[in-house]
């Protein structure tokens, strides 16, 4: 029987931090790599390597599913060396190996850290890099729009 991801709390924390990882950027996660206080040592199981997904979509969010088009995914899978072995998975969108060889390496640690002390110190500044920096966007953003109701016409002038 496969586990329901919605009820196992293990299983969406799990989904939370390699989302957080895959939208990171790889010089992000070389700085928490770089922060840490000994680089661990693993192997690669599954080298980086870039391939295709179909990418799949509704008419309006609820509609049939048709294929709205290929993106590139790199992925990377590799086993912490030690006592107990962990496996980690990293997938990001793109051609960036190290990003993804990192993504794996991240979560493979945090799946060998009990006490979630190495996550709670990663994820939560990740998060908030990228939240700032959807921030700054959508400022941006809003500068530039524009309302065309609110423009006067110059024939609609009374005499």
């Amino acid at each position: 029987m496969k586990p329901d991801k919605h009820k196992d709390p293990t299983i969406a924390r799990r989904q939370y931090w390699m989302g957080v990882l895959a939208r990171a950027g790889a010089p992000a996660l070389e700085d928490a790599l770089n922060g840490l206080d000994s680089r661990p040592a693993y192997t690669l199981l599954r080298a980086p390597e870039t391939g295709m997904a179909m990418i799949r979509a509704r008419a309006d969010g609820a509609g049939r599913r048709f294929n709205l088009g290929e993106m590139t995914i790199t992925r990377c899978s590799l086993r912490l060396e030690g006592d107990a072995p962990v496996v980690g998975h990293g997938y990001v969108a793109g051609r960036n190996r190290r990003h993804a060889e990192l993504a794996a390496l991240f979560d493979a640690l945090f799946q060998a850290d009990p006490d979630a002390e190495l996550h709670d110190r990663i994820i939560p500044p990740l998060q908030a890099r990228r939240e700032e920096a959807l921030k700054r966007q959508a400022v941006k953003t809003a500068a530039t729009r524009v309302n065309f109701f609110t423009m006067a016409r110059g024939q609609d002038k009374e005499d």
